[in-house]
């Protein structure tokens, strides 16, 4: 089981996993490499270097898993884009490049669970892409065969096979996979430290600075000096601006389902909705009469839907429409993905220029994939050698395709700076029932307060400490998110998703309408946050 994670709501894997423990970091340290983030990018390229012989330590926040890894779905499948419009957008050549990359990526991971013993339920299979009568996306043909000029072993088909209900015409794309993300996780942590690597947990990064030949990360107990560094947080948090200009981060959905064994076929399955629902087939004990059809969907941009609640119930209503033999739910969970604004997601050496900072990042819909890829991608430039990859997922590149989605997220994250010229969402504190929260106007500055289910007030400031936007409530994970650029943040303000790297402001003295204590005076008004 985790021992803590970014959100309230469990996964099917987190409920299903053992995953080991470390302490945090005690003193100054030195490495060859220091990998930020114990997730799936972070253990993997430390797993690579550490077979390289390069001496790595690695550091999270909270811990092994703790973070998204822990709240995919953990599927290998097709770029989010379809073949046909990585095609359309950047090329024929880049597409084949792509698909060898995604193949090469599976892979690996395959290669690694075999050599390292991991039982993870690493599993070939196939995947099905089919386009619902009511959506725009129908040239499955088109599809086809860009998959075909990419070289994908690709067929369209007249429906997708075994299901209880008609697809239509799809897509199949052979031997795709899907794993237990956590179980991985837990088996590559194992061999880091058996390849002499460490791995500290409760260690938060919050800076990279020069120190002069080395790099000084300097962490919440301690630095660490290091060649070079591999920033593997899900969206980087030493870069200020330059990435989250480039990237969206979008908040998605899952439910699980029980269904009686062998009812569903193991099989992978997309549609292309406008919201779209993904597939997959989870079986947590062998011996059980059932097992849990895993559905996700329903995204949204992190910070814009205070009450998500609906979106699990739209996921299982589908859910019921195309599965009739899906039974009680088990799991309902959340995870955050990393939007790019071209469509491809941002594997190598740092946008600003240095090349001994590598950040993984710009998942979409595949960060299974795309998190071994980046581990590939760091360790070949850390070793200095070319990677055939780097240049199609090099995060310098500007913004020329997928400009028009760009220009509408910015157009979305400047209107979430509107939320400093509104009113509060209350006008005092006591208006909040235990369980709730809202935004707070305190004079010149916003407070976020929420009420816990002991009747308990927290109050912090409701400035994001990145880039200065609003935080909004989630009231399924009980956390504050940033509208902007995706950061997260306990009710105590303690930072649970960057890019933030500092907690909210604490408030020290009671909010706006909540009396102060007997025989303390009201302390005067203070200056924002």
């Amino acid at each position: 089981m985790l021992e803590a994670t970014n959100g309230r709501s469990q996964s099917v894997w987190m409920a299903t996993a053992e995953v080991p423990h470390y302490e945090p970091l005690q003193q100054d340290a030195q490495a060859d490499v220091c990998v930020i983030g114990a997730g799936i990018a972070g253990l993997s390229a430390a797993y690579l270097l550490a077979r390289e012989g390069r001496r790595v330590i690695v550091i999270d926040a909270i811990g092994v898993g703790a973070g998204e890894t822990g709240r995919t779905t953990a599927h290998f499948f097709p770029p989010d884009e379809w073949y046909s419009g990585v095609e359309r957008m950047f090329g024929a050549a880049a597409a084949r490049l792509l698909a060898d990359s995604f193949f090469t990526a599976t892979a690996v991971v395959e290669a690694i669970t075999r050599l390292e013993h991991i039982d993870c339920e690493f599993e070939r299979l196939d995947g099905y892409l089919f386009a619902r009568p009511d959506n725009a996306f129908r040239d499955l043909e088109a599809e086809h065969q860009a998959a075909l000029r990419a070289g994908v072993p690709a067929a369209l088909l007249d429906r997708v096979p075994g299901l209880p209900f008609d697809t239509g015409p799809c897509v199949r794309y052979a031997r795709q996979a899907q794993f237990h993300p956590l179980k991985y996780l837990a088996g590559l942590a194992h061999a880091v430290v058996r390849l002499r690597g460490r791995i500290h947990g409760h260690t938060r990064a919050t800076d990279i600075a020069e120190a002069g030949a080395l790099k000084r990360v300097r962490t919440s107990a301690g630095d660490i000096l290091a060649r070079d560094v591999v920033v593997a947080t899900h969206t980087p948090f030493n870069d200020r601006l330059t990435m989250h200009t480039k990237q969206a981060a979008y908040r998605t959905y899952v439910v699980g389902l029980r269904v009686p064994r062998g009812s569903v076929p193991r099989l992978l399955l997309w549609d292309t909705g406008d919201p779209y629902y993904y597939v997959r087939l989870e079986t947590p004990d062998p011996q059980a009469a059932d097992e849990i059809l895993v559905v996700g969907g329903a995204d949204h941009k992190v910070g814009q839907d205070e009450h998500p609640a609906h979106r699990y119930d739209a996921i299982e209503r589908w859910t019921r429409e195309h599965f009739p033999m899906a039974g009680a739910v088990a799991y309902r969970w959340s995870g955050e993905i990393m939007e790019p604004a071209d469509g491809l997601a941002y594997l190598g050496r740092d946008a600003g220029g240095d090349a001994r900072v590598h950040v993984i990042t710009g998942d979409s819909g595949n960060g299974m994939t795309h998190c071994t890829l980046g581990a590939i991608i760091a360790t070949n430039a850390i070793m200095g050698r070319p990677n055939r990859w780097a240049a199609l997922y090099d995060p310098a590149r500007p913004v020329m395709r997928g400009i028009g989605e760009f220009i509408t997220e910015q157009v979305n994250t400047l209107a979430q700076y509107a939320d400093w010229v509104t009113r509060g969402e209350i006008d005092s504190a006591t208006e909040l029932a235990p369980g709730e929260a809202a935004i707070l106007r305190d004079g010149p500055r916003k407070l976020a307060v929420h009420r816990d289910d002991a009747g308990i007030l927290h109050a912090v400031s409701a400035t994001c400490t990145h880039l200065g936007c609003v935080v909004h409530w989630n009231a399924d994970e009980r956390s504050w998110d940033c509208p902007c650029h995706g950061s997260r943040f306990s009710v105590d303000g303690e930072v649970l998703h960057g890019p933030a790297a500092a907690a909210l402001a604490p408030i020290d003295e009671p909010p706006f309408g909540v009396p102060p204590p007997e025989g303390r005076a009201a302390p005067p008004p203070c200056s924002p946050s």
